[in-house]
């Protein structure tokens, strides 16, 4: 099988589904001539044409109300937002219209949109460009949200989302772009809600999302040459999550490290963690552990920036420590 970039899978998968489908176009600010700044969407406009590659003037919520209208009205829109920070200036045309469309009508209208964009830190893009924010339109009732950690799942997940009747928010790691993996030629999807055990082990479960799949799959390295065998289970889908797979896994482990990029307060693992604390309960034999982006704004400075998110080593230190039955505590 060829290995291809995540930026190439997000590329192929787009122009695959505008072929398949000619009510899918895509909006976004410097996403013809230039690509964006990533150069994901390269190629494109010269396929397609400015007509379904178009290029926006400097307003979110503009383009983006844009869209919700479009997709009312029959079409397929992807909105390519080019920082997941800037999702704070779409707010009320994702949550409070695309996302409520379809209950406030009855049934009657959908609101079938993708909206692209990035999270993550250590791309030394300062504290408003750095930011990690999918908990926040995971709250939102009629979102699903979709979070890739490769660039296998980055195509599959994409083409479920263009498909889907519901709007659907994607995030990728920008720090991901050029890393290459598996990916076949002939079509496929990734069903949502269907997450996928990257590693089987028996001593404790690492659940990670995007990038921190990576992050656990290291760590995993990491305790294997403790003796510590680590299950890594990526949930693809924070929206739906797919609870039986990861409960299934940590009743085999009977342990648990949350791990994503978000802020820890109020987040992604926040919430995976109480699932399992409600329904796993009487199978653990440690406390679940959480472990996010530090809460505060992610600093410019690289030494700080560093710091501010998990890694392969404090990853297995947190695991190996509920692995000895050790209380951990944060410095």
């Amino acid at each position: 099988m060829r290995e291809i970039s995540l930026s190439q899978a997000v590329n192929e998968a787009i122009a695959e589904e505008m072929r398949r489908d000619e009510t899918v176009f895509l909006l976004g600010e410097d996403v013809a001539e230039a690509g964006t700044p990533f150069k994901v969407l390269s190629g494109l406009v010269e396929e397609f044409g400015p007509q379904r590659i178009l290029d926006t003037p400097i307003s979110e919520p503009g383009f983006t109300g844009i869209a919700v209208g479009a997709a009312m009205t029959g079409l397929r829109p992807i909105v390519d937002l080019m920082f997941g920070d800037f999702i704070f200036l779409v707010m009320d045309q994702l949550c409070n219209q695309a996302a409520k469309t379809h209950y406030m009508s009855g049934g009657k209208l959908t609101v079938p949109m993708v909206l692209r964009t990035n999270l993550g830190a250590t791309r030394r893009s300062a504290a408003q460009h750095s930011q990690s924010l999918h908990a926040l339109v995971a709250h939102i009732p009629g979102l699903k949200v979709a979070l890739p950690s490769s660039a296998y799942e980055a195509k599959g997940l994409l083409k479920t989302a263009v498909r889907d009747n519901n709007p659907v928010v994607i995030f990728e790691d920008k720090l991901m772009y050029q890393d290459k993996a598996p990916v076949p030629e002939e079509e496929y999807l990734i069903p949502f809600g269907q997450a996928n055990i990257v590693r089987e082990g028996r001593d404790v479960t690492l659940i990670g999302t995007s990038s921190m799949v990576q992050v656990a799959e290291e760590a995993a390295d990491i305790l294997a040459g403790q003796n510590i065998s680590a299950e890594v289970v990526d949930p693809r889908t924070i929206v739906p999550l797919d609870e039986a797979t990861i409960l299934g896994s940590v009743k085999k482990t009977s342990r648990a490290v949350v791990i994503d990029e978000g802020h820890q307060s109020y987040g992604v693992t926040a919430e995976i963690a109480s699932r399992i604390a409600e329904k796993a309960f009487y199978h653990l034999d440690a406390p679940v552990q959480r472990m996010g982006a530090m809460d505060v704004p992610i600093p410019f400075s690289p030494a700080l920036e560093d710091l501010t998110v998990p890694t392969p080593q404090s990853v297995a230190e947190r695991a190996g420590a509920a692995v000895r039955g050790e209380l951990f505590h944060d410095a």
